[in-house]
């Protein structure tokens, strides 16, 4: 690594894995940019931040949102410059639904949240990572267990992860010639932001339900400073952070 100061976006970046990942990479050294649909969130963990003596930036954003996207990368390019780091967090789902009953805002809501805004927020710091002086940087996108196995009755959840795979192995094809890598984490039962919950009770194929072990988002906090210290040419595709006990390896 050169000894430029990186700079790092998080998006859903006031609870959970991407609070966890914000804090860790400022701990790293990165400059921080914080969006996030709720601004109090936002500001605790930049308040967070800022008491270790780390530059941050907030700017709360519906990552869904193009014209949204286009205002949070013109802040980012006016207080810093240049984007070494995207972390494609904030995502959304619904309850339990069959397709049957899944209703057409319900998957455009998961949709949006899951696929289009990493798309649109890739997009941008893609632009951005091309053009910028030294050019390159990287981009890791929050996946999912789902996108390789699906849980019951999570048709919407399922497919917004099945495609932010392929939004990463095209990324990290078309990435090759500026320098831009791209990446996945696979998350498998991180625990909700707060909750401290150790467990989570899970429908399973059969019809059951199972309680299943949780992870600390610090856990997928690490694994997102792995592939962001990693130089350039040199990428992780896809990374899978689970607890150890959780039934994936043999779903259904």
């Amino acid at each position: 690594m050169n000894d430029q100061v990186r700079v790092a976006l998080v998006t859903g970046a006031g609870t959970g894995i991407g609070r966890a990942s914000a804090l860790a990479l400022a701990r790293r050294g990165f400059h921080l940019a914080l969006t996030g649909r709720r601004p109090d969130p936002l500001e605790d963990t930049a308040a967070a931040i800022a008491a270790e003596g780390g530059r941050v930036l907030t700017v709360p954003a519906d990552v869904s949102n193009e014209d949204a996207v286009a205002q949070l990368f013109e802040r980012i390019a006016k207080e810093f410059g240049r984007l070494d780091l995207l972390f494609n967090n904030a995502g959304g789902n619904v309850g339990r639904a069959l397709i049957s009953d899944l209703s057409l805002q319900a998957w455009n809501s998961v949709i949006g949240a899951n696929l289009t805004g990493s798309f649109l927020c890739a997009r941008a710091a893609f632009r951005m990572m091309m053009s910028q002086d030294p050019p390159g940087g990287r981009i890791i996108n929050n996946g999912s267990l789902s996108a390789h196995v699906p849980r019951p009755a999570s048709l919407a959840y399922t497919v917004s992860k099945h495609g932010v795979t392929g939004l990463t192995k095209q990324l990290a094809l078309d990435g090759r010639r500026y320098g831009i890598a791209c990446g996945q984490i696979d998350v498998g039962n991180a625990a909700t932001a707060g909750s401290g919950a150790s467990a989570l009770t899970r429908e399973q194929p059969d019809g059951t339900m199972q309680t299943e072990a949780t992870i600390s988002p610090d856990a997928v906090a690490n694994a997102v400073i792995a592939m962001a210290d990693l130089p350039l040419d040199v990428n992780i595709l896809t990374l899978t952070v689970m607890a150890t006990t959780i039934p994936y390896v043999g779903r259904g």
